[in-house]
């Protein structure tokens, strides 16, 4: 539970995260992203109500969005964001949302180039919301998506919620 504040009062939200592994060659046994994933949102208080992977196809991956629309109020999907031919997340997701995120990927690729260097310009992490979920789009590799999750997604988890489902 998290406090967070709307305009007329003090109100706690239960987060509750979906974690959706975008491969077409891990499963649950190697899926190294997906675990760290899941350990920093345990180790700050946050439960995973889903968990799956799925291959690198539009429709499967649009499925899974649907679904864990109804089971969590943060969606985390990792890997499919790059440039190779199979890479469709950022296409699956994008059109989906009704706002976007956009200083997620900015901030996410200045973060990442003190790791990568100018590699970091080949990422397409998004991050936006619908009706009322936030949703995170990030490469599938363990050190981006520990950045991503521990320096940017759980310190504003709350604080984008808060925003996502302010009242009229």
């Amino acid at each position: 539970m998290f406090l967070i504040m709307n305009h007329a009062h003090v109100r706690t939200i239960e987060i509750n995260a979906a974690i959706i592994t975008v491969s077409s060659t891990r499963v649950q046994e190697n899926d190294s992203s997906g675990k760290a994933i899941s350990e920093i949102l345990k180790e700050n208080s946050i439960p995973v109500t889903y968990y799956t992977i799925v291959p690198d196809n539009l429709e499967k991956i649009r499925d899974e969005w649907f679904i864990a629309m109804k089971k969590a109020n943060c969606i985390i999907f990792n890997g499919g964001t790059g440039l190779t031919h199979d890479d469709c997340t950022i296409e699956a997701i994008t059109p989906l949302l009704e706002k976007k995120i956009d200083g997620f990927g900015e901030l996410f690729r200045i973060k990442s180039f003190g790791q990568v260097g100018i590699s970091s310009m080949l990422s397409r992490a998004v991050a936006g919301t619908s009706s009322g979920v936030a949703v995170f789009c990030i490469p599938g590799s363990t050190p981006a998506v520990i950045l991503a999750t521990k320096e940017l997604i759980v310190p504003a988890i709350a604080h984008t919620l808060s925003h996502a489902n302010m009242l009229k």
